[in-house]
């Protein structure tokens, strides 16, 4: 076997040998939020088998939100249905991971610079995406793997943030976040109260989640998010991604869906769904930020928490109806400090550029934004911490002792429900455009991202 630079668990790489009948004469770790690997294996006849591993360091069960034994399951399942999928090579559960199918063509819709064709592909998923929510679910045969389906147009809203809620049940008990204890609210507070029907949901849907060769999609990929909902958190879903990844806009998109689909666009679910798929991303990337483990991309986490938590609360305050003015920045906080720009000049001139692994080029900008948000932090944090004091002790009537307090004070009160919901929702906002400017490094990462006008 061809010598591999790797660090798989012992018994993978054979495996993986076994199942694509052949030498593996590529491996190599891919540069996505989910640990996957790219990998040919060369077999005796000289061709080549191109894949992708998925793999779960620590195995989790079906009754988390992003299993990946029930993603491979939904796959297998959709294989025989019109929504293309890759072919899944094989699965094995004791080392928990999955070999699929590399699929042709790219994900990169955002990064097209011919526009009809990125609009002819968005137009195509979104009919796929309308194939997909009315396919026969007694047909499809995962109630092994998705054993619940919602019979309410509540269940239906709030399943998924109600799971969400319960594997992060140990990380929420010793953290506190006013943001997510007004969202979760927010969100019980204006469920839809009806459902046309129930269908499988990709769950986090839209641009860069699908594979597109030419005009047409090639792959539906990334289910590890799927599960039975109303159709329409999906179109919220998609928003979600569209903002992450402009594509050109979202203008009549919705609306082809609901002439493709049958079933009926509602601009306050797409709305409200927004937020549900921020809400119930959002726990975990707290989760991460707040317990950083060296293995993870903190950088990118950072950028994800920051700018997502901006456009939660803007997308709240738009379906409130309430324009929240961005606030005033500190001008000037303290010099920068030498060293940190000493440290980030050595990696960004001297180690990056001979990197050649993308995987080792990536980690190393994340030890840049690292470096510039720390100098950041001690430059501007005290500043913004006063202000936030202030404005606590506004909204809540007393000005708190200190920043943490204040936050404390704020999340029992929207608790007991004791505050106006334009004075909550606008202090959260402006408290989000503060925390997105204080991480600018990292917020570079994902510069400029604002929500596209959704169709009426």
């Amino acid at each position: 076997m061809t010598d591999l630079q790797h660090d798989l668990p012992d018994g993978m790489v054979e495996w993986i040998a076994g199942v694509g009948g052949g030498e593996i004469t590529r491996l190599e770790r891919h540069v996505a939020r989910r640990e996957a690997w790219v990998v040919d294996i060369t077999r005796p006849d000289g061709s080549v088998l191109p894949c992708f591993l998925r793999l779960e360091r620590e195995p989790v069960g079906l009754d988390s939100a992003t299993s990946l034994l029930k993603e491979t399951k939904i796959i297998e399942a959709l294989w025989a249905t019109s929504v293309p999928v890759p072919l899944v090579h094989g699965r094995n559960d004791a080392l928990s991971c999955t070999l699929f199918e590399r699929v042709r063509g790219r994900s990169d819709i955002d990064k097209l610079t011919d526009k009809r064709q990125q609009r002819a592909v968005m137009e195509d998923f979104i009919r796929v995406m309308a194939r997909m929510h009315t396919l026969d679910l007694d047909e499809l045969g995962l109630a092994p793997y998705l054993a619940h389906v919602p019979t309410t147009a509540r269940e239906a809203a709030l399943n998924e943030v109600d799971l969400a809620l319960k594997q992060w049940e140990e990380f929420l008990a010793s953290y506190t976040d006013p943001l997510i204890t007004y969202a979760v609210d927010w969100l019980r507070r204006n469920a839809p109260t009806t459902v046309e029907r129930i269908s499988l949901v990709q769950g986090d849907t839209g641009p860069v989640n699908f594979m597109f060769d030419g005009d047409e999609v090639s792959a539906v990929i990334d289910l590890e998010w799927g599960h039975y909902a109303d159709p329409l958190e999906d179109l919220g879903n998609f928003c979600v991604r569209e903002f992450w990844n402009p594509s050109g806009g979202l203008d009549g998109l919705f609306h082809l869906y609901e002439q493709e689909s049958g079933i009926t666009y509602s601009k306050f679910a797409a709305q409200y769904y927004r937020v549900q798929q921020n809400v119930r991303g959002m726990i975990p990337i707290h989760a991460v930020t707040v317990h950083a483990h060296p293995r993870e991309s903190v950088a990118w986490f950072l950028c994800y928490r920051y700018v997502g938590d901006r456009a939660t609360c803007e997308s709240i305050a738009e379906a409130a109806g309430i324009t929240v003015a961005r606030p005033e920045m500190p001008s000037n906080a303290g010099q920068k400090d030498i060293l940190a720009d000493a440290a980030v000049y050595t990696v960004e001139h001297d180690v990056e550029p001979h990197l050649t692994n993308l995987f080792a080029k990536s980690r190393a900008n994340d030890v840049m934004v690292l470096l510039q948000v720390m100098d950041r932090k001690r430059r501007f944090g005290a500043t913004l911490a006063e202000i936030e004091c202030d404005e606590l002790g506004e909204l809540l009537g007393v000005r708190p002792a200190d920043q943490a307090t204040g936050f404390a004070e704020l999340d029992a009160a929207i608790r007991a429900s004791s505050l106006d919901d334009a004075a909550v929702i606008t202090y959260l906002t402006r408290r989000a455009y503060r925390d997105e400017w204080l991480y600018a490094p990292a917020v570079a990462l994902y510069p400029e991202r604002v929500w596209s006008k959704l169709d009426e």
